[in-house]
């Protein structure tokens, strides 16, 4: 993907499910317009989900997704089925794909359930219909007939896809909401050895952009630099905002009365689940030796000597608890589904997935009944000062003043 491309997290994720030979690959291909998937008449061709990014207008940048078919049998069918889930989890929008001629079988009503359980919007196509006159259910708002072989239908499928995407699939704003024209912001944004030369941290680019569409005036600066910028300023800056992991040494720097938060706190609320961040930051309090803590990650990196999520979190929490909980990792895809072994649930701030898998993952924690915290939320929490870091959002903070703050 290049520079100018919107990154995954930013599109729109449009899942193409159905039946083993329903035809979903030919449908990808043909919204697409590009031999994306493998197309068979051998049940279970697709075996993996494949992703491919593009422009639909009048939507803007989505992501497509194919999923293998939700019927797979067998030992290997089951991992099959797992990936679709997996799809199901990113979902923003799901087309659902049947074969013309028939009426949709259990398996396929469902799925329209879980999909309507889950406030997801579905769209149930037909396809095929070049080899079949029977039409057993009309093509209404939620259903329509196309044929990825002839291409009918395949324009206004795309036209109803968009038509989908409800205004809620936009996400909650950054910090534009926060910032006033011409305010000055200083970003603090370390370099560490895990930082790829020449390149900075997708949150960090993301706050920039926000920055300069609000009309601000950014400064950004390492974690030992923040002192002469401070007094090189004429004023104070309206806001200072800084990696979490140099949260305890910007603190210590920056005076009580200048407003203080993360990238990581604010991405959390850019994917919609700093409330409950905010509410599973308390469980830290309460673990014991030996409580399974899993530290989940949505992006795959090297592991520095110092990495955040497998040392320094592990490190800061044993200090802050005094115990020595067990910890596990998983990066990239990987989150298991069965959480209730597990005391607590520390995620990233979530900035390579789509807000719909995060929001899947915390509901999956919170299903089980276990807290659920990202970065940000929890390293402000570990260093003492998580009140102070939601100065911008004082009903947060009130709650959290009424539990105890960072105790």
């Amino acid at each position: 993907m290049s520079l100018q491309s919107t990154p995954r997290s930013g599109r729109v994720h449009v899942g193409f499910f159905g039946r083993r030979n329903a035809g979903k690959s030919s449908v990808v291909n043909a919204v697409s317009g590009q031999m994306l998937s493998v197309v068979s008449p051998v049940k279970g061709t697709t075996t993996d989900p494949v992703y491919k990014a593009m422009e639909l207008l009048p939507l803007g940048p989505v992501m497509l997704m194919d999923a293998p078919g939700f019927d797979d049998e067998g030992d290997l069918g089951q991992l099959r089925v797992a990936k679709a889930r997996e799809v199901l989890a990113k979902a923003d929008l799901a087309v659902l794909v049947a074969a013309a001629g028939r009426p949709l079988d259990a398996a396929e009503r469902q799925f329209l359930t879980l999909c309507q359980a889950r406030g997801l919007p579905a769209l149930t196509v037909y396809n095929k219909c070049d080899l079949t006159e029977k039409r057993p259910e009309p093509a209404g708002d939620a259903a329509l007939y196309i044929s990825a072989k002839t291409g009918e239908g395949i324009p206004e499928l795309k036209a109803r896809i968009a038509a989908l995407a409800p205004a809620a699939l936009a996400p909650a704003p950054l910090l534009e909401d926060l910032v006033a024209p011409g305010a000055v912001v200083v970003l603090v944004t370390p370099i560490d050895s895990a930082a790829p030369k020449g390149r900075m941290i997708l949150p960090q680019q993301q706050t920039l952009r926000a920055l300069l569409d609000v009309g601000a005036l950014s400064l950004t600066v390492q974690p030992a630099e923040l002192p002469a910028a401070l007094s090189a300023l004429r004023q104070p800056p309206a806001l200072v905002i800084t990696d979490s992991q140099a949260f305890g040494q910007v603190a210590a720097a920056l005076p009580q009365e200048i407003p203080l938060t993360s990238f990581s706190i604010l991405m959390a609320r850019h994917k919609g689940f700093l409330k409950t961040a905010i509410e599973g930051a308390a469980a830290l309090s309460r673990l014991q030796t030996n409580d399974r803590v899993l530290i989940a990650e949505g992006c795959t990196h090297h592991r520095q000597c110092e990495d955040i999520g497998t040392v320094k979190l592990p490190g800061w929490i044993r200090s802050f608890t005094g115990k020595k909980p067990r910890f596990t990792f998983t990066s990239g895809g990987e989150f298991p589904t069965s959480l209730a072994d597990y005391a607590l649930v520390i995620h990233c701030g979530g900035c390579m997935l789509n807000a719909k898998e995060v929001q899947s993952r915390m509901a999956l924690a919170r299903a089980q009944g276990v807290p659920f915290v990202n970065y940000g939320v929890a390293i402000a929490q570990l260093h003492g000062i998580l009140v102070r870091s939601l100065s911008l959002f004082p009903d947060l903070q009130a709650i959290l003043q009424q539990k105890g703050g960072d105790r």
